[in-house]
């Protein structure tokens, strides 16, 4: 068989070296710097197969583009696929993704943000590079004893549970589908707002829970919260957070998501200047703290991400199918309860 020719779009020099790596020659990877949306999709005529990643644009357009090229498959190289238009691509087009790569990766990362934030380490180390030791301003808190409140017990937010329970927190935790055996202590969500101290995100992003941090949610939430975002920047209405730190109310965030990031995160522009700017507001507060969509960025987790989706369109394309396949027909896809034995369509 021919290797499968592969358009990867919005390619970064850790993605080639590790898609490179875990290549064993099935594929014909060509790499593309740019985003995949319609401007960009005619790059993948000739191709079997897209790789995409969380900020392409997979619009219904950009669907009927790469099906009218010939391309049979969408292969995401991450577990989000809110960029997606699912239910126009049923019929259409096949997506696969790569639904777990590390979560100790995204887990650690976000304790990483919520300890230098409150230990202050950020400001820490720009003081000593001056050689400046005063310890004033530098006062943080203790986790041990606080509430930590996890939204989304997948596999990474099990993960982040172990690890706030080895700095002896209390863990509470909300999921629509809660993990069966887990041991956690669910709630409801307006009591996860109320007692908890920290808050932090691993669901996926859907209709439902877009912008559930919001006035009224921060209005329900302990003064001097602190919240950690690693999942989907649509989860929280920056301008309701904002208005949370000015108010007092909220009393830090830890982002490595944002949800007009797509234009800014990966890209360097540090000599330009930024049009966003809630962005900008929040980068000024002192309580803030954002990493640009890096909790992911493991040598581990990069190996996996290769190895996983380089599986996926092996495995369609001499299968007929794929383990890793977005199911469609379902009505709540993230409790889809198919075996993936054959095609969705």
């Amino acid at each position: 068989m021919e290797p499968i020719r592969i358009a990867f779009f919005d390619a970064k020099e850790y993605d080639k070296a590790s898609f490179d790596a875990a290549n064993r020659g099935g594929c014909d990877i060509r790499y593309f710097d740019t985003k995949l949306n319609e401007a960009t999709v005619r790059l993948a005529e000739g191709c079997g197969a897209v790789c995409a990643f969380v900020n392409d644009e997979i619009n219904s357009a950009v669907i009927d583009a790469l099906a009218a090229s010939g391309v049979r498959l969408i292969a995401l190289r991450c577990a989000g696929y809110n960029n997606v238009d699912i239910a126009h691509a049923y019929g259409r087009i096949h997506v696969v993704r790569v639904p777990a790569y590390s979560p100790y990766a995204v887990a650690e990362h976000a304790m990483a943000l919520l300890l230098t934030s409150v230990r202050r380490i950020h400001k820490a180390y720009i003081r000593t590079k001056d050689f400046n030791f005063s310890l004033n301003g530098l006062t943080g808190f203790d986790l041990y004893g606080k509430t930590v409140g996890i939204i989304g017990t997948g596999r990474i937010g099990r993960v982040f549970a172990e690890i706030g329970k080895g700095f002896g927190m209390k863990v509470i935790a909300y999921d629509k589908y809660p993990a069966p055996g887990s041991g956690i202590d669910y709630v409801t969500l307006d009591e996860l707002w109320a007692r908890s101290d920290v808050i932090s995100f691993h669901c996926p992003l859907t209709e439902e829970n877009r912008h559930m941090v919001n006035r009224d949610s921060i209005a329900k939430m302990k003064k001097g919260v602190m919240l950690i975002n690693t999942s989907r920047g649509g989860l929280i209405d920056s301008e309701a957070l904002l208005g949370g730190i000015k108010e007092r109310r909220i009393g830090g965030a830890c982002l490595d998501v944002y949800e007009e990031e797509s234009d800014v995160f990966f890209h360097d522009f540090s000599g330009h200047i930024v049009d966003d700017d809630t962005l900008s507001r929040l980068i000024s507060m002192p309580n803030v703290i954002v990493t640009s969509h890096q909790a992911f960025l493991t040598v581990e987790a990069l190996q996996n991400i290769a190895e996983t989706t380089l599986a996926n369109v092996e495995q369609f394309f001499e299968n007929g199918t794929s383990e890793n396949e977005i199911c469609y027909k379902c009505a709540q896809i993230t409790a889809c309860k198919q075996d993936h034995t054959g095609k969705c369509f």
